[in-house]
């Protein structure tokens, strides 16, 4: 009998591939980094490729570490950074061009084009979603424009387009030779192409975006045997899973019940909150979206607080300014002050996102002073990603009417523990760490285990959730209100910094 799930954990940065027990303990883990391209101001890229490339190494690697064959996964699943559009060649299996990465910002112009013409939200009603360079539509369309001859290929379904999750089942099943060309809901929700109560392609929105049908993957459940694996390490293993990262996260935090909240600290941060069979959109500057489809039961909905740059930032200290070699020091240099020193940073560097969604806002750093130093700067690096999620925790109260009392937390930047006790200091309310740490993993595991009963139900999952740490709040209230009245001034100054 088959003991182990898989995991493929396709991010921004790295891949990873992840082997985990019934329990939800790991098992085997490998893991691998890929390029970030970065060919003008506010463009980013990713080598589909070699997202490939590193995918099938860390499988391999991580089968062999255990000893693993495939006959002992009783499925696989792929969990994957969203809105990220790869375009490929049907017969080749070739991408047409670099894939444009969520936080690339080149369909600015065909924002401000379509907005013109109905406002920001005029989608929102369908889609939960405001324009904005963050989803795959735009950047779908951008292809099709810049790219010779790829618009006519793509009206005959010789061009194919999925976010990464299409584009991996893809090669893992066969490729050019019959591979499955799917999506589930939850990767389809973030494309703005998808009406939210169908679950289907929108006709009507795949006209205004100028885009074929023909190319666009099947839409799925985010639990059921999509096909089985053609790759050697992995070969007849059904695929079963599929979630958008954020997604995963929540139901590997098992936020099964409308009112749960969890909030991810990786590249970006992002706070979802299950509202739910209920589309509950917005007035404060947050996303609706799907959090799940389980098989044929009724889809999941969730209220989603997206932050473009959190972990990046740290990224950008050691990698551009090179304060620190690695991105663990940073807390390290964070502890050479007390306190911030009167600095605060704001990471705009793809515009704001959640609550504010203005692409014309840039990154800057406010009250430097002579006394101010790289130890103060860390502060504020840090300092940055907690006061943007009280920002958009405050957007979801009022749109939900639901007050959290405690966040659940996952994500690398999580093991920082200065960071986790400020999260909660300006919070003031507890933050919690799981003993499973690595949630998204574990969520698509749990999707592709419940489509071949490797796991009975969603309380056979929650029965498994436990507790690691709780930070408890301890900031005086007048300081807490102090510090978040300078950074929304800070913030203020961002805004609209592109004319």
């Amino acid at each position: 009998m088959s003991s182990y799930i898989g995991a493929i954990d396709q991010g921004t940065t790295s891949t990873r591939f992840i082997v985990f027990e019934r329990s939800g303990r790991i098992a085997a883990i490998a893991q691998k980094e890929h390029r970030q391209i970065y060919p003008q101001p506010g463009w980013v890229e990713h080598d589909a490729e070699e997202i490939w490339r590193c995918t099938r190494d860390v499988i391999a690697e991580a089968m062999q570490e255990c000893g693993l064959e495939a006959a002992d996964l009783a499925a696989m699943g792929i969990t994957n950074q969203r809105e990220t559009t790869v375009l490929w060649n049907r017969k080749t299996g070739k991408p047409v061009a670099n894939a444009l990465v969520w936080q690339d910002m080149r369909v600015a112009d065909y924002v401000a084009e379509l907005a013109h013409h109905g406002g920001p939200d005029r989608f929102r009603a369908k889609t939960g979603l405001p324009l904005s360079t963050y989803f795959s539509g735009l950047k779908i369309r951008w292809l099709l424009e810049h790219v010779p001859r790829v618009r006519e290929q793509a009206e005959d379904g010789e061009v194919l387009f999925g976010n990464v999750d299409s584009f991996l089942v893809w090669n893992l099943t066969g490729g050019p030779q019959g591979g499955a060309h799917v999506t589930d809901v939850t990767n389809a929700s973030r494309t703005q192409l998808m009406n939210l109560e169908t679950l289907s392609w929108d006709k009507e929105l795949l006209n205004e975006f100028a885009i074929p049908e023909a190319m666009l993957p099947h839409i799925c459940s985010s639990s059921e045997v999509y096909a089985v694996a053609t790759l050697s390490a992995v070969k007849d293993v059904a695929i079963a899973g599929i979630l958008g990262d954020q997604q995963a996260a929540l139901v590997g935090q098992t936020c099964f019940n409308p009112g749960e909240a969890k909030n991810t600290y990786g590249t970006g941060c992002f706070l979802l909150m299950n509202t739910g069979g209920r589309v509950v959109q917005s007035n404060h500057g947050l996303l609706t979206t799907v959090s799940y489809k389980f098989g044929d039961q009724p889809a999941k909905y969730a209220l989603e607080g997206s932050i473009a740059i959190t972990g990046a930032l740290v990224q950008w200290i050691r990698d551009n300014l090179g304060l620190i070699q690695t991105s663990s020091e940073i807390e390290t240099l964070a502890r050479t002050v007390e306190d911030n020193g009167g600095v605060y940073f704001v990471p705009a560097f793809s515009g704001l996102y959640a609550p504010y969604w203005n692409p014309n806002a840039r990154g800057l750093i406010m009250g430097l002073t002579r006394y101010a130093k790289k130890g103060h700067l860390a502060r504020a690096v840090l300092e940055a990603t907690a006061f943007q999620t009280r920002e958009v925790l405050e957007a979801m109260e009022k749109d939900s009417g639901i007050t959290l009392d405690v966040l659940r937390t996952d994500g690398g930047m999580v093991e920082n523990e200065l960071l986790m006790q400020f999260q909660a200091d300006i919070l003031n309310r507890n933050a919690v760490r799981p003993v499973i740490k690595e949630t998204t993993s574990l969520g698509v595991a749990y999707a592709a285990g419940l489509a071949v009963s490797f796991f009975k139900d969603t309380d056979d999952l929650r029965a498994s959730w436990a507790l690691d740490r709780t930070w408890i709040p301890q900031l005086a209230q007048a300081k807490r209100d102090e510090m978040y009245r300078l950074w929304k001034k800070a913030v203020s100054r961002s805004l609209d910094w592109l004319e």
